[in-house]
C-alpha cells in the first residue's frame, strides 16, 4: 500500500536547470574549462560537490573543489533572486496538494544543497506539505547511490515497499532502484538524454499519478 512519496525537486517539483546551467558554465568560463555537452548531461542527478570533484580529476585542476562549488554557487544565487524563468513545474503543484489531501507522507530527496532547497520552499511556499527535505550534498554519497532514498523513507516513517519515488533523471531513477523503491520517471523536457527504461513507470503529465489513480499500484 501507497503510504509515502519521495521527491526529487530539480525537473521534478521546480524547473532550476536553466538557472544551474547558466551558473554552471560561468564558473567553467571563470576556470577556462571547456565541458562538452555529453560530459555536461552525465551530471545531472549529482550534487555540486561531486560535480566539482569530477571536474577538477577530469581537467587536472590545482584547485580545491569547495572553490569551485562556492563559484558556481554564487552565480546561481545571483540568478536565483532576479531570473523570472524560475517557476514549479506544469502540475507539481496541483499533485502536490492531492497526495496531501489524501493522507500521504512527502518527502524532498533532492541533490541540490540545503540552502537551494531552502529557497525554492520559501518562494513557492512549499514546507506546508513534506514532513522533512534532504540535501545529497549533505550525505556521504551522491546519486546514484541509494543512500538519500534509503534515508528519506526512514524520515517519512515508512519501508521501503510503502513508498514511490518521482525522479527525472538516470542517476536518480539508479538510487531508487537500490534503495528498492517504485520509482516513477517523469519524462521532464528539459531533462536530455536520460534513460526512463529502468523506471517501474514512465510519465509525462503529472495527473497520471494523481492518488486516485495510483493508490493501489503498490498492491
Amino acid at each position: 500500500m501507497l503510504k509515502a512519496v519521495l521527491f526529487d525537486m530539480d525537473g521534478v517539483i521546480v524547473d532550476t536547470e536553466p538557472l544551474h546551467h547558466k551558473a554552471y558554465h560561468l564558473m567553467f568560463k571563470d576556470y577556462s574549462i571547456e565541458v562538452n555537452k555529453e560530459l555536461y548531461e552525465s551530471f545531472t542527478g549529482q550534487s555540486t560537490i561531486n560535480v566539482c570533484k569530477k571536474l577538477v580529476e577530469h581537467f587536472k585542476l590545482n584547485e580545491d573543489p569547495e572553490q569551485l562549488v562556492l563559484c558556481k554557487r554564487n552565480h546561481f544565487n545571483g540568478l536565483f533572486d532576479y531570473d523570472e524563468s524560475l517557476q514549479l513545474l506544469p502540475g507539481v503543484l496541483d499533485l502536490i496538494q492531492n497526495y496531501n489531501k489524501n493522507g500521504l507522507t512527502l518527502v524532498l530527496a533532492s541533490s541540490a544543497s540545503m540552502g537551494t532547497i531552502n529557497k525554492v520552499f520559501t518562494r513557492f511556499e512549499l514546507d506546508q506539505y513534506f514532513v522533512a527535505k534532504l540535501s545529497g550534498a549533505d550525505l556521504k554519497a551522491s546519486k546514484p547511490h541509494p543512500e538519500i532514498f534509503i534515508k528519506a523513507a526512514q524520515a517519512a516513517k515508512h519501508p521501503p515497499e510503502h513508498c514511490m519515488v518521482i525522479e527525472d533523471s538516470t542517476n536518480g531513477l539508479k538510487a531508487a532502484i537500490g534503495a528498492n523503491v517504485f520509482c516513477v520517471g517523469y519524462d521532464s523536457l528539459n531533462s536530455k538524454n536520460q534513460d526512463y527504461s529502468i523506471a517501474d513507470l514512465k510519465i509525462n503529465d503529472f495527473k497520471a499519478i494523481h492518488f486516485e489513480k495510483i493508490k493501489d499500484i503498490l498492491n
